[in-house]
C-alpha cells in the first residue's frame, strides 16, 4: 500500500484486532454501536449511509438468525483498494464482522468474494481460521460468478441464496428481510475493517479527522494517466489538486469519482474537497491525462455497463445500448448535431430516474459529464 504525503502512518498496519475485540465484548451491544455512531462512520461503499444507524436498525429487528454479509464483490472499474485490505488486513475485516456480530445478535457472517479473487481464497480462509479462535464468531466465504450488478446489496443476497443476481424491491430492506428472509447487515471490506480499528482507537480520534459530515479517513484506489498510481489513505476532505499532487498526475484534465458509474469531475473542479457533501469519496480516483479521448472514456464504460446490465428493467437493458451506439455514431460523424444530442440527454436522465438499481441510475453520468464539460470534443455537425 502506497504511503500518501498527508498522513503520517498507514492506520491500518497498527492495529491489534484481538485486543479491538476484547474491548468491544467488554463494552458490550450498546457500547459498540455508541462508539461506531459517535465516530461519524460511514459505509465505504459509495452510498455513505451512517453505520451506527445501520446497526441500531439492525437491533430493532426481533427475528432470528441475524446475518452479518462482508460485500467483497469489488467489481467498480478502478477500483483494487479492497484487494489490497484482503491481502494484508484482513483479520481487521473479519474482527470488524464479529463486532457487528456481537452489537446486533448476529452468530453468522458471509464473505461474498468477487469471482476474480477466487485465488485468495486458500488464504483468507486460515486468517478466518485464527479469528474464530478469538472471536467463535462463523464466517462463511463463498464466491460470487462475475456480475457486477451482485455489488449491489440486493443483488447479492439472491446470488447468495443461489438465485440469479438481480435487484430486489425496496422495501423491505436487507436490515428486514435480507439473506433467506432474515435480518441482514451488509457493508463492504473497508468498513468492517475500519469498525476494528475504531474500538481500538476510539469514536473520538476518528470523529476528530475529515470534515463535520465526512470524518475519518478513506481509502481509495487510484490509477489512471498519473506517475504514482497505487492504494491511497487520505483525510476526507482533501481537494482532488491535493491528491493529483501524490500521485503526479497534476497535469489530469479530468477525474472518475467512484469508478465507470462515480462522477466525471474537470480540472477547474479540481479545488472541491473528496467528502460526502462535496466531490463523493467513491472506492476509486481514475485518472484522465491531456491527451485522453473522453468520447473513447465514454464509449469505454457504456460498452462495460453494456455487458454488465442485469437486463430485469428497460430503461438500463435498451438505455445503455443507446447510448452506446449513438456515441459510436457521434465519433463515426454520423449523428452529431444538437438535436440528436439533446434527445440522448433526455434519454440519460430518464435512465437516471426509471431505473431499478445504482447501475441503469448511474452509467449515464458519463455521456451526460462530457456533454456538459467537454462538448469541444464533440464534432457537431447537422443531424444524418
Amino acid at each position: 500500500m502506497i504511503k500518501s504525503n498527508y498522513v503520517s502512518e498507514l492506520t491500518f498496519t497498527a492495529i491489534d484486532s484481538k485486543s479491538s475485540f476484547e474491548a468491544a465484548k467488554k463494552i458490550g451491544s450498546q457500547g459498540i454501536i455508541d462508539e461506531i455512531t459517535s465516530s461519524k462512520l460511514r459505509g465505504c461503499g459509495g452510498a455513505g449511509f451512517p453505520t451506527g444507524m445501520k446497526l441500531t436498525l439492525m437491533t430493532k429487528e426481533e427475528s432470528t438468525p441475524k446475518y452479518v454479509i462482508c460485500n467483497a464483490d469489488e467489481g467498480e472499474p478502478g477500483t483494487f483498494k479492497d484487494r489490497e485490505i484482503l491481502t494484508n488486513n484482513a483479520e481487521l475485516v473479519f474482527i470488524g464482522m464479529a463486532i457487528v456480530g456481537e452489537a446486533i445478535g448476529a452468530q453468522k457472517g458471509i464473505l461474498y468474494l468477487r469471482a476474480e479473487y477466487d485465488f485468495m481464497k486458500e488464504d483468507l480462509a486460515k486468517v478466518i481460521a485464527k479469528c474464530q479462535e478469538i472471536t467463535n464468531f462463523s464466517i462463511e466465504i463463498k464466491s460470487g460468478a462475475g456480475a457486477y450488478v451482485c455489488g449491489e446489496e440486493t443483488a447479492l443476497i439472491e446470488s447468495l441464496e443461489g438465485k440469479r443476481g438481480e435487484p430486489r424491491n425496496r422495501p423491505p430492506f436487507p436490515i428486514q428481510k435480507g439473506y433467506l428472509g432474515q435480518p441482514t447487515e451488509v457493508n463492504n471490506v473497508e468498513t468492517f475493517a475500519w469498525i476494528t480499528t475504531i474500538i481500538s482507537k476510539g469514536s473520538k480520534w476518528f470523529s476528530s479527522l475529515g470534515t463535520e459530515k465526512s470524518a475519518g479517513y478513506k481509502l481509495f484506489s487510484i490509477s489512471g494517466d498519473c506517475k504514482r498510481p497505487g492504494v491511497y489513505e487520505f483525510p476526507m476532505g482533501t481537494t482532488i489538486k491535493e491528491i493529483l499532487k501524490a500521485v503526479d498526475g497534476e497535469n489530469a484534465k479530468a477525474v472518475q469519482m467512484g469508478g465507470a458509474s462515480g462522477q466525471t469531475i474537470p480540472k477547474d473542479q479540481f479545488d472541491r474537497k473528496v467528502a460526502f457533501e462535496d466531490a463523493p469519496p467513491g472506492g476509486s480516483i481514475i485518472v484522465f491525462g491531456p491527451n485522453r479521448n473522453m468520447l473513447d472514456v465514454a464509449e469505454n464504460f457504456l460498452e462495460f455497463f453494456v455487458e454488465e446490465s442485469c437486463g430485469q428493467c428497460t430503461p438500463c437493458r435498451k438505455g445503455n445500448l443507446q447510448l452506446l451506439e449513438s456515441i459510436r455514431a457521434i465519433k463515426a460523424g454520423k449523428c452529431s448535431g444538437q438535436c440528436c444530442l439533446e434527445k440522448l440527454y433526455s434519454l440519460a436522465e430518464t435512465m437516471q430516474v426509471a431505473s431499478k438499481c445504482g447501475l441503469g441510475q448511474s452509467s449515464p453520468n458519463i455521456f451526460i459529464a462530457i456533454t456538459k464539460y467537454f462538448s469541444s470534443e464533440i464534432n457537431c455537425g447537422g443531424c444524418k
